[in-house]
């Protein structure tokens, strides 16, 4: 028998050792007067990122607000990570976000989780000033002091920083789940490719039968 007989990515959840996070869901790449998108004429939203966000209003998000009410009905953690440097410059933020241009300062507009998905009192928001949540933020101490075993990933965007936090988590021995349609990217195309390379580090369900396990 070899090491990896039995063992399986696709194990339901159990509420005292699972926690769910969204990735960035916050008015800078959310809202159209967000900072990512503020600038850009109305043509080229109406083009460009019309897919984006339609899948917004119309799934990902209602999708999040039943994942998030699901899971605090449950009594399982719910926790948040969104793009917020530590500075008001960005001088923190990683380089690739330099060279990118994203700098999210600190205690903005942009950096709040939106309205829709606003987080109690007592659940765990974390700022990051990179891709990856387990990067630029101490995520893997805070889960751990939780209990927390398998996570549950849902948000922005899907091939970007959702899929960083997939590898991330799933390298440092976490079981991770992945929401297919509480996450959203800038095309179908981008979504469904990422779905299919990010697979063998996850397992992939939807928000209705993800809510029909932890009900």
């Amino acid at each position: 028998m070899t090491a990896a007989e039995g063992l399986t990515r696709e194990v339901p959840l159990v509420a005292a050792e699972a926690a769910l996070l969204f990735i960035d869901v916050q008015n800078f790449a959310v809202k159209r007067d967000g900072a990512e998108f503020k600038d850009i004429p109305d043509a080229e939203i109406a083009t460009k990122y019309a897919y984006y966000f339609e899948r917004l209003k119309s799934l990902a998000i209602p999708n999040m607000q039943k994942l998030q009410a699901a899971f605090r009905q449950a009594g399982i953690e719910v926790l948040y990570t969104t793009i917020e440097s530590l500075t008001k410059d960005g001088r923190d933020r990683s380089l690739d976000y330099k060279i990118s241009g994203f700098n999210v300062p600190k205690g903005s507009w942009d950096g709040k989780v939106i309205d829709e998905l606003e987080p109690t009192d007592d659940e765990i928001w974390l700022p990051k000033s990179s891709s990856s949540v387990f990067v630029s933020t101490h995520i893997d101490y805070i889960l751990r002091n939780l209990g927390v075993k398998q996570l549950v990933i849902a948000g922005l965007v899907t091939d970007q920083c959702v899929e960083s936090a997939i590898r991330d988590a799933c390298d440092l021995g976490y079981l991770v789940t992945e929401v297919t349609d509480a996450c959203a990217t800038y095309t179908q195309e981008r979504h469904d490719f990422s779905l299919r390379a990010i697979k063998g580090y996850c397992r992939q369900v939807t928000t209705e039968e993800l809510i029909a396990e932890i009900s």
